[in-house]
């Protein structure tokens, strides 16, 4: 077996981050829905749900939702996005 090292090619995206005040915007946008859940303590969380390739995850205040380039949408937590990718405009 032989591993190999590989770069991740360079691909322009879209992406907005998730802020409250937004959040029909955004759904709209993502074609998602707004819902909420409740966390392990029991206390609220609003959120967007999203349909993504591999089936349907949520987008949290502080996210990130890429628009991938296939039109495909799907949430990121801020610290990766921001590892991941560079804004060019």
């Amino acid at each position: 077996m032989q591993i190999n090292k590989y770069v991740k090619n360079p691909v322009e995206i879209e992406a907005v981050l998730v802020e409250l005040q937004w959040f029909p915007n955004i759904a709209f946008w993502c074609g998602g829905k707004i819902s909420q859940y409740y966390d392990k303590m029991n206390n609220p969380v609003d959120c967007i749900e999203i349909k993504t390739l591999e089936g349907t995850m949520t987008a949290q205040i502080g996210d990130y939702i890429i628009k991938g380039v296939k039109g495909e949408f799907y949430p990121i937590k801020d610290e990766i996005f921001k590892y991941t990718y560079t804004l060019i405009n």
